[in-house]
């Protein structure tokens, strides 16, 4: 499978040109976090990291500002992802894709007001995974 690194699909900036892709996954089951990053990897995503509440991961992109964030909707918590999401995008400006094991129609509305960058339905696969990561990119960065 061909590499999401460097960030080819973006437009690249001096800051950009010659590195991977970093990810931040934000899931709270660390069995499919687990999971994610390890298709994160085989895609050439290095450096990226996974977090388990929606408050450390606005703390993490406020230190670390990664290209994109992958957002459980569902999270334990004060914070759920969507109100994450939108805290990360509005002020850090990073792209938030969000990831849900819950189809129903309220959730997909929520979560479609709010600034997003792409919708996965869990379980997924990596080419779904990779497909959505570059559409994502695309959108935010070209």
């Amino acid at each position: 499978m061909e590499n999401l690194s460097p960030l080819e699909s973006a437009s690249p900036s001096p800051e950009t040109e010659n590195r991977a892709v970093q990810v931040l996954v934000v899931e709270d089951e660390a069995i499919i976090a687990m999971d994610i990053l390890s298709m994160l990897k085989n895609m050439g995503c290095a450096g990226s990291e996974a977090v388990s509440s929606g408050e450390e991961s606005v703390r993490k992109v406020s230190e670390h500002r990664p290209d994109l964030v992958l957002m459980d909707i569902r999270l334990k918590g004060r914070m759920d992802g969507i109100q994450a999401g939108q805290q990360i995008f509005y002020e850090y400006d990073v792209p938030v894709v969000y990831l849900t094991a819950y189809g129903d129609d309220a959730t997909i509305d929520r979560a479609n007001g709010s600034a997003r960058f792409g919708y996965l339905t869990k379980p997924f696969e990596e080419n779904e995974l990779k497909s959505t990561i570059r559409n994502a990119l695309d959108q935010a960065y070209c």
